[in-house]
C-alpha cells in the first residue's frame, strides 16, 4: 500500500538522497513515485519487487485465459477436432500463397 508520506518524492530530493532511497525500496518492498514540478511522472522499485509484479501479471494474465475458455465451453461456443484440422489446414494453405 502507497504510503504518502514515505512513497511520494520529488525526483530532485531522489536525485540527492539515492543510497537512502535504494535502502528504502529493498527494505520495504514498495514504490516510490517520483514527481516533476509536483505532478507524479516516474514510480521506482527495486529489481525483486518488480519481478514479483510480473510474475503476478502473468498468472492473472494465464487466469483470465482460462476463465474466458471455460466461459465459451459453457457457451457452447466449441469445434471438434476434425473441425479444427480442417480450418487450420485452410489456413495453412491461404498463407503460403
Amino acid at each position: 500500500m502507497l504510503n504518502i508520506g514515505r512513497d511520494i518524492h520529488s525526483l530532485s530530493d531522489f536525485k540527492r538522497k539515492t543510497p537512502d532511497f535504494i535502502e528504502q525500496l529493498e527494505r520495504t518492498g514498495q514504490p516510490v513515485v517520483l514527481t516533476i514540478n509536483g505532478r507524479a511522472k516516474l514510480v521506482v522499485q527495486d529489481a525483486q519487487s518488480y519481478q514479483r509484479m510480473l510474475e503476478l501479471l502473468d498468472r492473472a494474465e494465464t487466469i483470465e485465459a482460462i476463465r474466458e475458455g471455460l466461459e465459451s465451453v459453457e457457451q457452447g461456443k466449441t469445434m471438434s477436432l476434425r473441425q479444427f484440422d480442417r480450418e487450420m489446414r485452410k489456413k495453412v494453405r491461404a498463407a503460403k500463397k
